[in-house]
């Protein structure tokens, strides 16, 4: 075939690819929530940039008007429900987790890119999203058991509830997540709620590898760790993209 028909050709087909490949994104996109300006919530965690022996432990800076009133808490955003079962179903999490994950997305403060994917992938690497060791998630957020860390050093105590909190770190960050009027360290709708603030607290970028990394490592400060958290995460957004 002369190289003036082939050329074209080429080009046609080029454009038929990209004009299917757009339409069937269009058509793929979930409906997300009830809110307004109708937010994906699908955020894929960026991959970690900095070795151990590079990290630092970032401390989250408490920022008054990132805090949410009663007001606020009363008023939570609510994604909807076709939505969180779908998703739940596709990543393998329990509705109740899904749903709590999604919710503290959508309570974010403005400028923090956090997606609940990040959160999923903390929910499973310290309990399973409130499952580990035979343990059933409630629709109140609660496991059937609480969730117990073993012995920490240096007098920190344990780490408590499906999102292991110390409780220095609940005392300050505390959330109420699903409007009932309490911050239950035990309950994975305040627990997600208040990880979504500690983590969005720290300041850092989380749009980038190097800022997302930092946050996680401030959560809890291994390496191994904020690769763990990477790892689920990701998985749960193949598993639903």
């Amino acid at each position: 075939m002369r190289l003036r028909t082939l050329v074209p050709l080429v080009a046609s087909a080029l454009v038929v690819s990209v004009v299917g490949y757009v339409v069937w994104c269009l058509a793929t996109t979930p409906a997300t929530t009830q809110v307004a300006d109708q937010a994906a919530l699908t955020v894929v965690a960026p991959e970690p940039a900095a070795p151990a022996a590079q990290q630092q432990a970032v401390q989250p800076q408490t920022q008054q008007q990132s805090q949410p009133t009663q007001e606020q808490v009363a008023g939570l955003p609510t994604p909807d429900a076709a939505w969180v079962t779908r998703t739940a179903a596709q990543a393998g999490i329990p509705v109740p987790a899904m749903r709590a994950y999604a919710r503290a997305q959508l309570g974010r403060p403005q400028g923090c890119e956090l997606g609940w994917t990040t959160l999923a992938g903390i929910g499973w690497v310290e309990s399973q999203n409130g499952t580990m060791g035979g343990r059933t998630l409630g629709d109140d957020g609660l496991s059937s058991a609480p969730i117990v860390g073993p012995a920490l050093g240096g007098g920190l105590d344990h780490a408590y509830g499906p999102m292991q909190f110390i409780p220095s770190t609940w005392a300050r960050w505390a959330s109420d997540g699903d409007g009932d009027g309490t911050a239950d360290i035990n309950d994975l709708d305040d627990a997600a709620m208040t990880a979504m603030r500690y983590l969005c607290g720290t300041g850092q970028d989380l749009t980038t590898g190097a800022g997302w990394s930092r946050a996680i490592f401030a959560y809890n400060h291994s390496q191994d760790y904020v690769n763990e958290v990477y790892a689920a995460a990701n998985a749960y957004a193949q598993r639903t993209g």
